[in-house]
């Protein structure tokens, strides 16, 4: 079962993090002076629920408990991050010691507040370069103005992936690569019925599962802040650009409402009744975990899957896509953060570890060495998403002190464009800039 890392889920806990920084009095790297030879008991909290999810956590914990047999660790599972701040605040022995979380947003808030500890000096320790096990990528969501309070568990790559029988039905031989061809395979694939739709293409509207203006954004290859730290929204045409086609489709497909209409009548993302399982949409923006999922929903098609298409202006970058990941840290309020830095070191850098946990949830590695392991389990549809996430140019949203409230930003400028309630987009972009620079020096 996927990470989901719902923007507006992180949203209600980005103002609660900011505090954390009065009540961390931990120490860190370097100066953590417990000792991890010695017998204790670290308390892990995590995010994954899922029965198979929570015995892949399990399985892994027995791993390193029998590599370190002085240390015990208490896992508690299905734990928001909503609930690991209120217990960093709290503080006291029952607080996490580590933890996992799936909102790589709130990166540049759990840095900058110093609720988590920062782990360069652990790395340095330990003598691991950074730069030689980790995805640059990868990297760079885990950090904040050099500030490694995270490192990557695994991660999500988003493609393409689509009903092969429909292609067929429809005499579209292959998946397309740019996006005038994802137009017209869209329009192809749709059905209309009556004043509704049998099957669509693709639900292209920001509120469709997955179909988020980040991810779409990322095939345009954004910067999203100027060289002087600024929002750069309006600066860079990637953007407006972004928001043209996507509306030009959603337009080609039938128009805002009557695809909102049709979106209301689709079963739950994470359930067997998902439209693409049930048919009523063709091609579905996802990450590696649907194609499984589908499978195992018992899909009467046959599935394929390919990156997302590209500008037209930008063919000869095919095969990019966006990265995101869940994240692991160490409490800067524990007391035990040298044998917290040997589970996450564990967990995060060694290669067993890493193969094993991703085979068994079907999540992307997250180290360069996991990702060509000979033990990977790699199924044609699963390749896709691991070439996505070897791609040079595949890319993320940077970590900004406010966390994910610069991405809210500009997904409620995205939802008024395709409503049809923002015309002119140059002037609501210049105008998101300015709220976003607001937001930013308020979070520092």
């Amino acid at each position: 079962m996927p990470r989901n890392r719902r923007l507006t889920a992180a949203a209600g806990v980005l103002a609660a993090i900011s505090v954390l920084s009065t009540a961390c009095t931990g120490q860190s790297g370097g100066a953590a002076a417990d000792d991890p030879g010695k017998e204790v008991t670290l308390n892990f909290w995590h995010g994954w629920s899922a029965p198979s999810e929570a015995k892949a956590i399990e399985e892994n914990i027995a791993r390193f408990e029998k590599a370190h047999p002085n240390i015990k660790v208490q896992v508690t599972g299905n734990m928001t991050d909503d609930k690991v701040n209120q217990a960093l605040r709290a503080g006291g022995g029952k607080a996490p010691d580590v933890v996992s979380s799936f909102t790589t947003d709130s990166v540049g808030k759990f840095c900058n507040s110093r609720a988590f500890a920062d782990l360069n000096p652990f790395l340095q320790k330990s003598g691991i370069d950074k730069t030689k096990v980790f995805p640059k990528t990868l990297l760079e969501y885990t950090q904040f103005n050099g500030n490694q309070c995270t490192l990557p568990l695994l991660h999500d790559a988003y493609g393409l992936v689509y009903n092969k029988t429909a292609f067929a039905a429809a005499g579209i031989t292959e998946p397309p690569r740019t996006w005038s061809q994802f137009t017209e395979a869209a329009k192809k694939l749709t059905k209309p019925k009556g004043d509704s739709y049998e099957q669509v293409g693709l639900m292209p509207t920001f509120h469709g599962y997955e179909t988020t203006p980040m991810r779409l954004a990322a095939q345009w290859s954004p910067t999203y802040f100027g060289a002087d730290g600024s929002s750069n929204l309006a600066g860079d045409p990637a953007f407006a650009k972004m928001l043209a086609a996507q509306k030009d489709l959603v337009a080609a497909l039938g128009g805002y409402e009557k695809l909102e209409r049709f979106r209301t009548g689709f079963g739950d993302e994470w359930s067997a009744e998902h439209p693409f399982h049930t048919g009523q949409v063709a091609m579905q923006i996802d990450g590696e975990w649907r194609a499984p999922m589908a499978k195992d929903a018992g899909v009467g098609f046959e599935i394929g899957t390919a990156p997302l298409p590209v500008p037209d202006d930008q063919a000869a970058d095919y095969g990019k896509g966006y990265l995101s990941g869940t994240i692991m840290g160490i409490a800067s309020g524990s007391t035990k953060q040298n044998a917290a830095w040997e589970l996450v070191k564990y967990m995060t850098t060694d290669t067993e570890a890493v193969v094993a946990f991703a085979n068994a949830i079907h999540n992307v590695p997250s180290t360069l060495a996991a990702l060509e392991s000979p033990d990977l389990q790699v199924s044609p549809e699963f390749k896709t998403f691991l070439d996505i996430a070897r791609h040079p140019k595949s890319s993320t949203t940077p970590a900004q002190a406010d966390g994910g409230t610069y991405q809210l930003t500009f997904t409620d400028l995205a939802y008024a464009v395709e409503k049809g309630d923002v015309t002119d987009v140059p002037a609501a972009l210049a105008k998101a800039d300015q709220q976003i620079d607001t937001d930013i020096a308020k979070a520092k």
